[in-house]
């Protein structure tokens, strides 16, 4: 297979990958309003701040991908994650009434990678 097949098939599985994520990261927002009302007004900004990570996680894996220099780049694919998504993320949970700095979005962000990492695929995906 060449090279660019190789980045190919790589995307396909981030792609697919994301998608079976996203399907589950919907209800969550639902379930979180059925199991604790008085938190339902805020649940969207918390859903929609998760959903961003996960979105920048899962790009910023994409690159490091295709570049080939997906092992040991930790550090930096956090801090690429924590740039593109900072501002964002502090100004929703802000409005769930969550005072976020860099340390406690980097937290998130290191949560929302565990999660992606131990999510396993449907078999029929």
């Amino acid at each position: 297979m060449s090279f660019l097949g190789v980045l190919e098939a790589i995307g396909k599985g981030f792609e697919k990958g994301l998608k079976w994520a996203l399907a589950y990261a919907v209800p969550v927002e639902k379930l979180l309003a059925l199991l604790f009302p008085a938190v339902a007004p805020v649940a969207a900004e918390i859903v929609d701040a998760t959903t961003l990570i996960q979105n920048a996680v899962i790009l910023v894996e994409q690159k490091y991908a295709a570049s080939g220099a997906q092992s040991g780049t930790g550090a930096e694919k956090l801090s690429e994650v924590l740039l593109l998504t900072e501002q964002a993320v502090a100004t929703l949970l802000t409005k769930a009434g969550i005072a976020a700095d860099s340390g406690y979005i980097q937290s998130l962000i290191s949560a929302v990678v565990a999660v992606l990492n131990v999510q396993q695929a449907p078999s029929g995906a």
